[in-house]
């Protein structure tokens, strides 16, 4: 339920996330919150209207996306000062996640005005919870560039973080970037695919990225809908071990080989085996 009290004297602007696909995925607060704001900004009004359309939700709704965001965001903040409450909607997902919102938002914020959120589905996360990549350190870092270069060098930033990396791809552009990312990582760079999550046609894809090219050119239709990819982080080279490490070395040293030691303290603290283990023999002289 809304804020009775608040909205007499002031309006709060809900940040309401929607399905990415399946419209069961919307949660009841979210419902009741689209049923009683006075105002929705959708990014689309007309894809919006079939979400509420499907809920029997019957709405004000107008426009605020990329383009008009901006001029927009002072009008919100009056009418809010007006007490109304207006919930903020993208296309699909939870808005401001490379989707419109946050100029509205930082004026709000700015201005003092209450924004609260309504948490629901998240390409970024329902991707990366299935992914098999490490998920206990992950970064979104958005749409992959635009221009060849930038995209490669994109890459070799998003794996020299040494965390996973999670972003989205357009449907005409995803075998350029495949090529870009073979490019700039090689072809046995390891690549999780994920496209038309919560939907008929979801697909997860593990492998490398020529395998990745060659499942998508054997079967083109799967280069459509809305996608996710997602990169592992390298390995820490061992150029300083942590003490830590080195304590836990030399508990297990006493215990096992030094090979098979190097190797539990390398998964420990996402290090190279290898690595590690020709560190400590060097250093064994």
């Amino acid at each position: 339920m809304l804020n009775e009290e608040n909205s007499q004297k002031i309006g709060t602007l809900y940040i309401v996330a929607t399905p990415i696909g399946n419209y069961d995925d919307l949660s009841q607060r979210a419902i009741a919150t689209l049923s009683q704001v006075d105002l929705i900004a959708a990014e689309d009004t007309r894809h919006t209207g079939k979400l509420l359309s499907h809920f029997g939700i019957k709405a004000k709704t107008f426009a605020l996306h990329d383009h008009n965001e901006k001029q927009k965001a002072q009008q919100i903040i009056d009418q809010l000062n007006q007490g109304l409450n207006i919930a903020l909607v993208s296309d699909a997902g939870t808005p401001l996640i490379s989707d419109p919102g946050y100029a509205v938002v930082n004026l709000c914020r700015e201005q003092g005005a209450h924004v609260t959120p309504i948490p629901g589905a998240c390409a970024a996360i329902t991707a990366v919870c299935c992914s098999g990549l490490p998920t206990d350190r992950f970064q979104f870092i958005g749409f992959t560039p635009a221009k060849s270069k930038a995209r490669q060098d994109f890459f070799i930033e998003a794996v020299n973080s040494n965390i996973t990396s999670i972003m989205y791809e357009s449907t005409h552009r995803i075998m350029a970037s495949l090529d870009d990312l073979e490019i700039a990582l090689g072809s046995e760079q390891q690549v999780v695919f994920a496209k038309e999550l919560t939907k008929t046609f979801e697909t997860f894809f593990n492998g490398t990225v020529s395998e990745l090219k060659q499942f998508l050119t054997d079967d083109p239709t799967k280069q459509r809908g809305e996608i996710v990819l997602m990169l592992p982080g390298n390995p820490k080279q061992v150029d300083d071990i942590p003490p830590e490490a080195r304590k836990m070395l030399a508990l297990l040293e006493n215990e096992m080989p030094m090979k098979k030691a190097c190797g539990i303290v390398a998964d420990y603290f996402g290090m190279k085996k290898n690595a590690l283990y020709k560190t400590i023999i060097d250093e064994k002289g």
